[in-house]
Order: structure tokens, then sequence, then C-alpha cells
């Protein structure tokens, strides 16, 4: 993610959740030692409330059961307020995969909450839920504690922090991803204007001309297996070439001659033409 500026409160407390999940981790604690780490990171790093924004064991009634997510984020406190984030935690040491994945996705589509968040302390990832026949999740963003940087980490917890989720950051990040998709991006980039915009900038900072083709080929050679079956499904324009005019001999000779063309004029309208053949004077 980009660079930016650290709050030094900010880039203080990011040290701190480093150093308390660093320790949990080196002591391999248990599940219940890891929930009260990332209680706290709730709150010092993503601004919560945690006894107003945080439900734990929160209950989600699915078809003839019910079931316990480990947290419930929600914005205003209350039982029958709806959730706008279910966390799945896991103990610190254990690897994250798609089986913790599936059990807080069931969570989320019974309590028809949109965002899963899962967690062992180190590791975190932002899933997106879409509510279709079957229901789909979509991995957004997934960071390490113990591995980002800090403006890296800034912005990642910055993204579910209660300040953003408020303003509908969650919202806007989803709309960014479903236009952001590597079939529209790959379309802009071939449209016939940006193939030109390509071209003149590879001329001005190289000295070098190159065709339409040579900037298609070149990102075919840039893009990975998916992407590349996601370009064979676009249709590419390239831009016109300009046509070269075909003269005849004759008329380039005269055109750097006007005597020659007076005299041309001149002559009968009866004289037959030659059988000479017509000739490209192009180079």
């Amino acid at each position: 993610m980009a660079c930016q500026k650290i709050d030094p409160e900010l880039r203080k407390a990011i040290k701190a959740a480093q150093q308390m999940i660093s320790e949990v981790a080196k002591a391999d604690g248990n599940e219940s030692e890891t929930r009260r780490r990332v209680e706290r990171l709730f709150d010092s790093l993503m601004g919560y409330d945690v006894f107003k924004h945080i439900t734990r064991e929160h209950a989600v009634r699915g078809p003839g059961t019910t079931e316990y997510c480990d947290f419930a984020i929600q914005l205003e406190s209350g039982g029958d307020v709806k959730p706008v984030i279910m966390v799945e935690l896991k103990r610190v040491n254990i690897d994250l995969s798609s089986k913790h994945l599936k059990q807080v996705a069931s969570y989320a589509i019974n309590a028809g909450c949109e965002w899963i968040l899962l967690t062992n302390g180190k590791e975190w990832r932002l899933y997106h839920v879409t509510f279709g026949q079957p229901p789909e999740t979509k991995l957004l963003h997934h960071w390490d504690i113990l591995r980002n940087d800090i403006a890296d980490l800034a912005s990642y917890f910055d993204i579910i922090s209660y300040r953003n989720v408020k303003k509908g950051g969650l919202e806007e990040l989803w709309e960014k991803a479903t236009v952001l998709t590597a079939h529209n991006v790959l379309s802009t980039i071939l449209s016939e204007d940006s193939i030109k915009v390509l071209r003149r900038g590879i001329k001005k900072s190289s000295g070098v001309s190159v065709t339409p083709e040579d900037i298609v080929g070149a990102l075919r050679r840039l893009l990975n297996e998916n992407a590349l079956t996601e370009m064979d499904d676009i249709k590419i324009s390239l831009p016109e070439k300009p046509r070269r005019t075909r003269k005849k001999k004759a008329e380039v000779k005269n055109e750097g001659d006007p005597q020659s063309t007076a005299t041309e004029c001149a002559q009968p309208e009866t004289q037959q033409p030659t059988d000479e053949p017509v000739q490209d004077a192009s180079p």
C-alpha cells in the first residue's frame, strides 16, 4: 500500500500491538489469551469502545440451531442491532484455513452481515459476503501484524476502524473492488485512446517509436495466466494506421515542374495514353 505519514501516537500504538502479539505467540497462548490481546487492538488501533461496539459470543440463529460467533462488531449498543462485521478468532499460532472461513461465513450469512474478519492476532483477513445464489465470499485485504511495515498496518487497520466503518468506508471499498476488476482495468488499458497515450509516452521517454501491436504484445508479457484469460475475452480496437496514397510517376515528376504541366495541358486531346505501367512512387 502507499506510504503515508504516520501520527506518532498511532506509530507507538502499532509498535505496542506488535510487541503484545509477539509475546503471546512466543508463549504459544491459547484462544482465550489471544482473544484478550485482540480485544485490546480493537480499542487501541481501531477506536472501538469494547463495551459498546463489541458483542462477545454473538448468538446467530441458523436453520434449527443457534451458533455463537467470537465477536460481532456493531456501531451502536443493543442486542437487536445488526452487526457490521463478524469476527472469527483462532489461537495465535493456528494457521488460518478455508475451514475457519466457512465457519464464520455461515454466521455472517445467517446474520445478514456483509463483512467478515478472520484473525489469529498475527494474520488478519477481511472478506466481503455477496448474498447471491449461492452466497459468495471474496478476500479483499490480508495483512500480518508482525511482518507488514507500520505504514501498511496503519492503512489496513484504518479500513476496519470505527471511524471508517461509521462513515461508510467499507461500502466504498466494495464499490471500488467491484469496479476495479481485471476485465474492467484491462479494457481501459487496451482502449484505442490508452494505447495512443502509451505510444506517445514511450516515444517521449525513449525516443523509440512502437506500434499498437507492440504495446499489446508487451502487455501480454506482463500478465499472469488469469489476466491473460480475461484479456482474450476483450475486443481490442487498435488505432488505425495512416493511409499512404499512391501517385503516378508522371504526377510526381510534374509536381516539381510547372513548365511540364503547362506543356501537358497544351497537348491535343487526341493523344493516346502510353502503355507504360503505373509505378508506386513511395519509397
